[in-house]
C-alpha cells in the first residue's frame, strides 16, 4: 500500500513542498492534525469524514520522509516527532472508536494489538538491516525531550522484539520481512479507513487482534512428532 499507492500519490505534493521550503516536521504536524481531526469526526459518528481524513493522514505521513530525504533535512528531531505523533494519533483514533461504539475495552485491546504489530514490523526490518534502535541524539532541548519520551515508550518494545528475533532468527529472513512490511502503518490505516467507510469501524479491532493471534501462532515452538523425527 505504501510503495504502490501512497508514496506515488505523495510525490507531487513533496515536490511542491520542497519548492515552498516547507520543513519536514511541519508536514509531520499536519499529518498529526489530520489524524486527530479524524478521531474527532469518528467520535462524532461521522465515519465517512473520518475515513477520508485517515487517508489524508497517511498521505502526509508518506510525504514527510520523502521531503526530508529530498531536501537533505533528515534529523533525529523529525524521526522522534514522527514516531510519537503516530502513537498519539493511534491512541486518539482508538479512544474515539471506543467512545462511538460503546466498547472502550475492546478499543483498548485493539490499540495494544496494533502497537504490537507495528513495533514488530519496525524492529524486524531494523534488525534485518542491523541498524541502531534509535537515531543518534542531536539538537536542542526539545529533541532531548522527544528522545526521552521515545526511550520510555519504545525502548521496551525494541528489547522485546530483539528477544523474539534472538529466539526466532527466521523473523529477519527476506520473506518474513516482506510479509511484515505489508502490515505497516499505511496498510493498517487503509484497512481502517475502508471499514469506516463501510460503516463497520469495530471490525478493525478484529483485524488487528487476528494479526496478533496469527503472529503468536507463528512464534510458537513447533515440534515435529516423534514418529516423524524417527522416520526422518
Amino acid at each position: 500500500m505504501c510503495e504502490r499507492i501512497f508514496r506515488p500519490l505523495a510525490h507531487p505534493l513533496v515536490l511542491a513542498l520542497a519548492r515552498l521550503r516547507v520543513a519536514p516536521p511541519a508536514v509531520v504536524i499536519a499529518a498529526g492534525a489530520a489524524g486527530i481531526t479524524a478521531a474527532v469526526e469518528l467520535g462524532r459518528g461521522s465515519l465517512l469524514a473520518a475515513a477520508v481524513l485517515v487517508q489524508l493522514k497517511t498521505l502526509l505521513d508518506n510525504a514527510d520522509g520523502q521531503l526530508a530525504r529530498l531536501t537533505g533535512r533528515t534529523s533525529a528531531f523529525g524521526r522522534y516527532l514522527d514516531s510519537e505523533v503516530d502513537l498519539v494519533v493511534n491512541a486518539a483514533l482508538f479512544t474515539a472508536l471506543g467512545w462511538t461504539t460503546g466498547h472502550p475495552a475492546l478499543a483498548l485491546a485493539g490499540l495494544l494489538a496494533l502497537t504490537s504489530v507495528l513495533s514488530l514490523n519496525f524492529n524486524v526490518e531494523r534488525l534485518a538491516r542491523r541498524t541502531a534502535a534509535q537515531p543518534e541524539a542531536e539538537g536542542g532541548h526539545v529533541t532531548v525531550l522527544l528522545r526521552r519520551v521515545y526511550g520510555f515508550v519504545y525502548a521496551p518494545q525494541d528489547r522485546l522484539a530483539e528477544s523474539l528475533v534472538a529466539r526466532r532468527p527466521a523473523l529477519t529472513s527476506s520473506s518474513a520481512v516482506s510479509l511484515l512490511a505489508n502490515l505497516g502503518m499505511s496498510t493498517q490505516l487503509a484497512v481502517f479507513g475502508l471499514l469506516l467507510a463501510l460503516g463497520h469501524p469495530l471490525a478493525f479491532v478484529c483485524v488487528v487482534l487476528a494479526e496478533v493471534a496469527l503472529m503468536g501462532l507463528a512464534l510458537l515452538p513447533w515440534r515435529v512428532p516423534r514418529r516423524q523425527e524417527e522416520a526422518a
